[in-house]
């Protein structure tokens, strides 16, 4: 998980002895969920905030709040993984559920539905949702991005507007759909997207070396924070590259997600190319890939940042226009370590892992230590995305660190990055 970690989220519901998608156990009142608060609206601009390559939106919950949710395509309902929130907000219990995760492996996990949950952002809400809560926060999301996250926002809002997303400026707007007139201009790039499922789902040629390129079916996975993923199981023509890096890739329900890190060629989206893309590829006994929508990977923000976004679930398109993020290139973690954030603030920053030979194993950094300072700047100056950045840029740079062991006890390390794929 050297990466920042993607969360490998596959939720199933058992019930009646049948294992059920939980998108299908869900029951909307209507086919656009969400609304404008003000009838004559047509626009609304809502602030996001951009944490470790995912998109957090800040949400009231009847009329609480704000609580910070993750918004992700790649979920078909809306999941609340804070308990205490349901709880505080004495949300029903409705039918109790099994979660499944990868493979139908039993994760010893319940969830709940509840209903009436009315959720509101920047001028528009959601006046009856029925969102899914885990009964206990198994993914811990909040660690893992380095502020208080409460649970997913998944496709409903994408269903109801077209969304566009400009990261570059920390907000997006979210439109009405028949008011929504497309951007014009040379640099807009139009991609045709399928729904199936609750995801949104498209083609695109993948050149994974000079001799070969395929046309692949791709997630469009605003949740993921990796830039590529492909499951070789899922084309035997879809050969890995020679040069890869052994990693775990993520963490499921079920445990570490493993696997390897590449490299392919090149990936179009639309009219653009974007070269050399960072590569995850999961072991397939560590991942679950749905046998009712066959595809063959997915594409998550660390590309998708690289463009200003229109998400039309409405029109059926994804509408982008590069930014200046564009030509940068696709890094991997230069240190080596996998890192959780914790404390009241989230400013405590753990080490959960140390990769085998990597920069930061040879200079004697070992599990369970908390990091004190960089570079003579106490951790607690800098969010877990600042930190996470400054551990994966500038091959060669030297890191000066004061780590605490689970003791008590202060040691300094030197650590020179390496970029490793």
């Amino acid at each position: 998980m050297f990466l920042p970690r993607f969360v490998w989220l596959v939720i199933f519901l058992a019930w009646g002895g049948e294992i059920q998608q939980a998108a299908r156990a869900q029951t909307q009142a209507a086919e656009a969920p969400f609304g404008f608060s003000n009838a004559k609206r047509h626009r609304a601009r809502v602030p996001i905030q951009m944490q470790r390559n995912l998109v957090v939106v800040s949400c009231m919950l009847n009329g609480f709040g704000p609580f910070n949710f993750l918004l992700d395509t790649g979920v078909s309902t809306t999941i609340i993984t804070s308990t205490a929130l349901a709880d505080s907000l004495q949300l029903r219990h409705g039918e109790r559920f099994r979660v499944v995760g990868a493979g139908g492996t039993d994760t010893g996990l319940l969830a709940y539905q509840t209903d009436g949950v009315r959720f509101a952002l920047g001028g528009v809400e959601a006046k009856n949702l029925s969102p899914l809560v885990l009964e206990s926060d198994a993914l811990n999301l909040s660690g893992y991005v380095g502020v208080p996250i409460y649970g997913i926002l998944g496709s409903e809002l994408f269903r109801s507007f077209v969304v566009a997303l400009r990261p570059e400026e920390s907000f997006m707007v979210l439109s009405e759909p028949a008011a929504f007139r497309a951007p014009r201009g040379r640099q807009w790039s139009s991609l045709p997207i399928s729904l199936e499922k609750g995801k949104a789902y498209f083609h695109a040629p993948v050149q994974l070396n000079d001799s070969l390129t395929l046309t692949l079916k791709l997630v469009l996975d605003t949740g993921a924070s990796h830039a590529l993923s492909l499951e070789t199981d899922s084309d035997p023509r879809l050969v890995g590259p020679a040069r890869r890096l052994p990693a775990e890739l993520g963490q499921g329900l079920t445990g570490t997600v493993r696997g390897y890190l590449g490299r392919v060629t090149s990936l179009h989206l639309g009219r653009y190319r974007l070269r050399s893309v960072l590569t995850s590829f999961p072991d397939a006994a560590d991942v679950y890939r749905r046998v009712d929508v066959p595809r063959n990977g997915n594409v998550g923000y660390e590309l998708l940042k690289r463009f200003s976004l229109i998400v039309d679930y409405p029109h059926q398109r994804l509408l982008l226009r590069p930014n200046l993020r564009l030509q940068e290139p696709f890094e991997h973690d230069m240190c080596g370590l996998d890192l959780l954030a914790t404390g009241p603030d989230y400013r405590r920053y753990l080490v959960l892992s140390v990769m085998p030979d990597s920069p930061a194993y040879r200079a004697g950094v070992e599990r369970d230590e908390e990091i004190v300072s960089v570079n003579f700047l106490p951790v607690n100056y800098l969010t877990l995305t600042q930190l996470s950045r400054m551990l994966r840029t500038d091959d060669g740079r030297l890191v000066f660190m004061v780590l605490r062991r689970p003791n008590g006890d202060l040691h300094t390390v030197s650590i020179h990055l390496k970029r490793q794929i």
